[in-house]
């Protein structure tokens, strides 16, 4: 029997009381996770992330993952000898390149994941946009600046895309029937040409198309910082904009704040930059008053 004394229990008594009332708030409601990044390829992590979902599927929470798989794709280039080109950082993706990223996020990260889960307990679909037409992508358009001359020009990334229309209508269907889905950031273009999508874009875009209640884009730093080092916990689209413009905000931070901003304006309720190194960052951050992330609110 149990020591009713015991401070270990009496603390896990009161996080469940704590937890209760955003229980409630959140019953039925929809959580996209942009998953990736170090905690994918840390087993112990990987492991806490596929309890976290699989608890929120069970306590009436239908959490929608999105991952990505960019040092995957790039191992696998490596091992077949494909010489993979970058532009200011973005992979240049052609045919060859575009059809290995299918094969690894569709095929190996896919159905890794939904092992996970399964694992822990959960049942996981795994599918890619181009799956019940989930994602419609046009070709990405982006510049570069030349260092020479500072003349902006365009860049071509080949097979890299943007969303353009989502359908949530398989989503609906996976979560209706209890379970989970797990999304490869692969879409099909009007043109019928397979692209590659950034699964954090991808992630923003389907969180807005769902009316999520939280897009976690769950990263390798603590959330968004500001110039002293501190957690900045609650944003605004003003407020990045400000935080961009006095030079807080650089790097990789930008497109992913972006992506949130993007969010929230198409209709997602709120989005969280956290950091997937920390086990059950999720939960910190849902369940309990003080968060663990950046949250980004219109």
């Amino acid at each position: 029997m149990a020591n009713p004394h015991d401070p270990a229990m009496l603390t896990k008594a009161e996080t469940l009381v704590e937890a209760l009332p955003y229980l409630r708030r959140y019953e039925g409601r929809t959580f996209v996770v942009k998953y990736g990044g170090h905690a994918m390829g840390d087993p112990e992590l990987a492991h806490d992330f596929a309890q976290d979902v699989v608890l929120l599927r069970a306590v009436g929470i239908n959490p929608v993952v999105v991952h990505g798989g960019g040092p995957q794709i790039d191992a696998m280039l490596k091992k077949l000898g494909v010489e993979s080109q970058r532009i200011n950082g973005l992979r240049v993706t052609d045919k060859e390149t575009a059809d290995i990223a299918e094969m690894v996020l569709s095929g190996a990260i896919n159905k890794q994941i939904v092992g996970w889960l399964a694992g822990a307990g959960g049942k996981a679909v795994g599918i890619s946009g181009k799956d019940g037409g989930l994602v419609t992508a046009a070709k990405a358009q982006r510049t570069a600046r030349d260092p020479d001359s500072q003349i902006e020009r365009v860049v071509d990334l080949g097979f890299v895309g943007e969303p353009t229309k989502i359908d949530t209508t398989i989503i609906d269907a996976i979560c209706a029937a209890g379970m989970i889905p797990v999304i490869a950031p692969i879409a099909v273009g009007d043109d019928g040409e397979t692209y590659n999508v950034n699964a954090d874009t991808m992630a923003g875009a389907i969180a807005g198309a769902l009316g999520a209640a939280r897009l976690f884009l769950l990263t390798d730093v603590h959330g968004v910082l500001d110039k002293a080092g501190n957690l900045l916990t609650d944003l605004t689209p003003a407020d990045i904009a400000g935080l961009q413009a006095d030079g807080t905000i650089t790097g990789g931070m930008i497109p992913k704040l972006e992506t949130c901003v993007h969010a929230v304006e198409a209709g997602c309720e709120a989005a969280v930059v956290l950091d997937g190194r920390v086990s059950h960052a999720m939960l910190l951050e849902m369940f309990t008053e003080k968060g663990a992330g950046t949250l980004i609110r219109a």
